[in-house]
């Protein structure tokens, strides 16, 4: 069962905290963010390898009911997929915070949804607005994930999400 601890603000985001004992409940998780999507919608995920961000994006892009496989695109930088909204997939775990000329920025605004891996690595470049996710593994099955809802958009994001499927 995933559990919902705390939330709180934190200067002018508000912060979530969950944990899931599985990748379907990770999977979950996701499919919740998902069921309240919108255009524009950015979702940066952070934490090391192998603590579910990829396990994350699958479960969103399912519940858009994008068929194709999902997988890291750790050497292309960004997968896009076609689904109830278009899906693009970044992993700029390779890129530094002088990444401003490949066009990342213009995925922002073109009416889908970003999900990007190691987003701490453009840190700079991204839009103020967003849902930021750090996945922290605490076993081999078990995550730790705080969420930050940057606008008021992302609040009521999560308000709708956490506070309607966990409470």
């Amino acid at each position: 069962m995933i559990e919902f601890f705390l939330y709180n603000y934190i200067g002018d985001k508000m912060e979530y905290k969950i944990v899931t004992s599985s990748e379907e409940e990770t999977i979950e998780l996701a499919q919740n963010f998902e069921s309240e999507k919108f255009p524009n919608m950015v979702i940066c995920l952070n934490g090391e390898l192998g603590s579910g961000k990829t396990i994350f994006t699958k479960g969103f892009a399912q519940a858009m009911e994008i068929t194709d496989t999902i997988t890291s695109p750790t050497f292309t930088i960004i997968k896009e997929y076609e689904g109830e909204l278009p899906l693009y997939h970044m992993d700029v775990y390779r890129l530094d915070e002088d990444s401003s000329d490949i066009g990342i920025e213009e995925y922002f605004d073109k009416g889908g949804v970003c999900i990007i891996e190691w987003s701490d690595n453009i840190k700079d470049i991204l839009p103020k607005n967003r849902l930021e996710i750090k996945i922290k593994v605490i076993d081999e099955n078990k995550r730790s994930l705080t969420i930050n809802a940057y606008g008021k958009e992302y609040e009521e994001l999560c308000e709708a999400v956490l506070w309607f499927h966990f409470l």
